[in-house]
């Protein structure tokens, strides 16, 4: 730049700004002013994040059973810490099975977090791996939404993931996360299990027997409680009999194949039905499971796909309040005590606040 030009942005820029400093340089970066308006942070305050962010976990870890192999791999990661500004958390596995190399089995599978305080894991996720291949058919893997989990996926935090596998070929995985930033309903959220039988398919409730699981539980609220509901994972494992029949003369055993409808009741009435049927295993997009029995409907689950959470609202004046909960399963009884049956399930009721909660106390 000339001279006469120098001066000249030298003069324009003292009238504008008060002598402030002005580089002849177009590539310089220019100060944000210190004003505040709309989508602008004020002084002292950081930028507002947007968009999504990416936290990548578990890389090509392999689970198995045998020659030194473990059913679980634990590891620690890091999350962000500002966890209230973050609107939804997306959990992606993907389970790559390179020329069919793998447990060609549909084995129960989930995913943990550690809970801090108490060191307890939380169960985040639940699939079923796919008969013979992996999830390639899928471009990210499997997809979870476990944003009820927020207040745990922050800051340095241990994840497990577990597949009942018994073979050495096991399964190999890698885990990410995306956090989505943007406006929420509530800033701050926080989570309680009330039972998880969810450690394997054959370490559930059983089903049809004698043997009875205490499902019931006593829940308060706490005083800040703006919104609450029940999250619950179950998937029936096993083929007692008797057997079912359905339209077309199939004979369904329990409780993989049975359908049954269990109930959540509140203060000893039904607040809540879980229809354990079909959730359209023909249409999985891993439909290249031969020669595996794939297509036909489990209750609840389907070979290679999400295992869904049912999510029950709760209503009313929610804060401070006590529930008195249990679950119910549908009345049933096997006639052979060595063909068992067994419903692998967890519930936790989850809260949220525009200011600081705690978590549910559940007894």
């Amino acid at each position: 730049m000339s001279k006469r030009g120098l001066l000249l942005c030298f003069i324009i820029c003292s009238l504008l700004l008060g002598f402030a400093a002005c580089s002849s340089d177009d590539s310089s970066p220019q100060k944000k002013p210190e004003t505040e308006g709309p989508g602008e942070e004020g002084p002292g305050e950081e930028p507002v994040k947007e968009g999504t962010f990416n936290y990548k976990t578990f890389k090509d870890v392999k689970v198995g059973f045998g020659e030194g192999l473990s059913q679980s791999e634990e590891g620690t990661f890091t999350f962000p810490a500002d966890i209230e500004k973050v609107q939804t958390i997306k959990m992606y596995v993907q389970n790559p099975c390179v020329n069919n190399e793998c447990d060609e089995w549909d084995r129960f599978a989930n995913i943990y977090v550690k809970n801090k305080q108490t060191n307890e894991w939380y169960e985040i996720g639940r699939f079923i791996t796919p008969y013979w291949v992996g999830s390639e058919k899928l471009e990210r893997g499997w997809e979870f939404d476990v944003t009820d989990f927020k207040s745990l996926l922050t800051g340095d935090t241990e994840i497990k993931i577990y597949t009942e596998t018994w073979l050495a070929k096991g399964r190999v995985y890698s885990v990410d996360f995306d956090f989505i930033y943007g406006e929420t309903a509530y800033k701050y959220s926080a989570v309680t299990p009330l039972y998880q039988y969810n450690q394997s398919s054959i370490d559930g409730v059983p089903y049809g027997t004698a043997e009875t699981t205490d499902l019931a539980r006593k829940i308060t609220l706490p005083a800040n409680t703006e919104m609450a509901y029940f999250r619950t994972t179950i998937s029936g494992w096993g083929h007692a009999t008797p057997f079912d029949v359905d339209e077309n003369k199939e004979r369904r055993g329990c409780a993989e194949w049975c359908f049954r409808t269990h109930h959540i009741q509140l203060d000893g009435a039904d607040a809540f039905e879980h229809y354990m049927g079909p959730i359209g295993c023909a249409n999985n997009p891993i439909n290249n499971q031969a020669p595996g029995n794939w297509k036909p409907d489990r209750a609840g689950w389907c070979p290679g796909m999400v295992v869904p959470p049912y999510i029950n609202n709760l209503t009313g004046d929610l804060k401070n309040k006590t529930l008195n909960f249990n679950y119910k399963l549908e009345p049933w009884t096997a006639n052979n005590p060595e063909n068992k049956a067994f419903y692998a399930i967890s519930t936790f009721v989850v809260v949220h606040s525009n200011t600081p909660i705690v978590a549910p106390i559940v007894n």
